[in-house]
């Protein structure tokens, strides 16, 4: 027999097992853009995420240096400071503030189209009252009412003219402040 030993595989080592060179380079490339995201962000905002003490301070100076040199160096030290932050929470919120909620979104859609709804039918009015028995009927009639009318006034504005929204608006934050828990009408 030959008892020539065999090469070493990459398997036979797994503390070797690190990310390489490139990896760990587009990571810290990662890392500094979520930083210049968060120092482009307003302060109240920035008041919202879970930022530890030290890098909201980092952050902050970031948002005061108008040096080109001295705001790519702060910008560098947020960067390695955000290492040790849990940064797919504010990635998550990120997210969200960019991109919306989709089911914001979706319930928003479904407010229109129920305040659409109510101003074309009074049926869609006895559902909602039979579902909401508490809520005030002679305010929202008055609401309802006044979007039809406004209405009506709209589409009898020449062309050009800006449509009024007051009402139809008014009828919608009203909408905003039921609780429908999803159910549709």
């Amino acid at each position: 027999m030959d008892d020539t030993p065999l090469p070493a595989s990459p398997d036979d080592f797994p503390e070797d097992r690190r990310p390489s060179k490139s990896q760990v380079k587009r990571d810290m490339h990662a890392l500094l853009d979520l930083g210049r995201e968060l120092i482009a962000l307003p302060a109240a905002k920035l008041a919202q995420l879970p930022l530890d003490d030290t890098l909201r301070e980092a952050i902050a100076l970031a948002q005061r240096i108008h040096s080109h040199e001295g705001r790519r160096r702060q910008v560098h030290y947020v960067g390695k400071l955000m290492r040790r932050t849990d940064v797919s929470a504010l990635r998550a919120q990120l997210d969200l503030w960019a991109n919306g909620s989709r089911e914001q979104t979706r319930a928003m859609h479904r407010l229109e189209d129920l305040r659409d709804r109510l101003i074309d039918s009074d049926e869609i009015l006895t559902r909602l009252l039979e579902r909401f028995p508490g809520l005030d009927i002679q305010s929202l009639r008055a609401q309802i009412r006044a979007a039809r009318k406004e209405a009506r006034d709209n589409a009898a504005l020449p062309e050009g003219r800006e449509p009024a929204r007051k009402h139809y608006r008014a009828l919608f934050q009203t909408l905003k402040t039921l609780d429908f828990e999803d159910e549709t009408f």
